[in-house]
């Protein structure tokens, strides 16, 4: 008789791997429990930010776009129809359309709603109502032409 060869048993996909892929779960999911745990105490433990101003969400608009000479004047004890004007320059008509445009969409994007805009259309001066704030964009020229800020002088300057 012809003796039989024992060949090794196979191991099947669940018998040897098992406890490797439950040791490999375990360990994910204990540093993923972990970081979840680590992330809500540093969430409880960090304040809200404050809410910009409807001033400073301006004036970072206009910083980012580049503004020339832009000058934020208090008028409170001036005028009841606003509490700050802001007077900035373009360097061409499309610079000063291109700067209204962004402080519209900043204010949208800071959930202040803009109630008007004059004289987009050409470019040279353009104002814009934000009721608190009134803003005024103009090429140089029409800038010194009009000097508001010789009209507004009266009222100190919101830094």
């Amino acid at each position: 008789m012809t003796a039989k060869r024992k060949t090794p048993r196979r191991k099947t996909d669940t018998e040897g791997t098992a406890p490797r892929a439950a040791k490999r779960a375990t360990r994910t999911t204990a540093a993923k429990t972990a970081g979840r745990a680590a992330g809500k105490t540093a969430a409880k433990t960090a304040r809200p930010k404050a809410k910009p101003t409807l001033r400073d969400v301006v004036l970072d608009a206009l910083a980012d776009m580049k503004a020339v000479d832009v000058k934020a004047l208090d008028v409170r004890g001036l005028t009841d129809i606003t509490d700050t004007m802001v007077v900035a320059s373009g360097t061409s008509d499309r610079h000063v359309k291109s700067i209204a445009d962004r402080v519209v969409q900043r204010c949208k994007e800071a959930g202040f709603r803009p109630y008007g805009m004059e004289g987009e259309r050409d470019g040279e001066w353009v104002l814009l109502d934000l009721q608190d704030v009134v803003l005024h964009v103009m090429l140089p020229r029409i800038r010194q032409f009009y000097a508001l800020e010789k009209l507004w002088e009266g009222g100190s300057k919101a830094a």
